[in-house]
């Protein structure tokens, strides 16, 4: 019960979280490294267009926010890397 609960929390904080929405967004010439957090960041500095800058709307609180995307965007840097990079890469699993 306890590991359901947890699963439970961990999946409504990423509905919230900046990298998500940010990766989820596709947009073109959006950043991509680090996007989350600048995301996050630029709604701080009171940015007034995030849609437009990022293909994704700011967390309604970006400083929450800020540590744990931050994490994730860490985490992610070698793809976002060899995406920024044009490297194409197939990413398979299983037996």
């Amino acid at each position: 019960m306890k590991r359901l609960l947890s699963g439970l929390a961990l999946l409504v904080a990423l509905q919230g979280c900046a990298t998500v929405r940010t990766l989820d967004a596709a947009k073109p010439g959006a950043p991509v490294v680090y996007s989350g957090t600048r995301l996050d960041l630029y709604a701080l500095k009171g940015g007034c267009c995030a849609v437009d800058r990022f293909g994704a709307e700011a967390p309604a609180y970006p400083g929450l926010d800020l540590p744990g995307s931050a994490l994730l965007d860490t985490v992610l840097l070698p793809l976002s890397v060899l995406t920024v990079l044009g490297v194409g890469f197939q990413a398979t699993g299983g037996l």
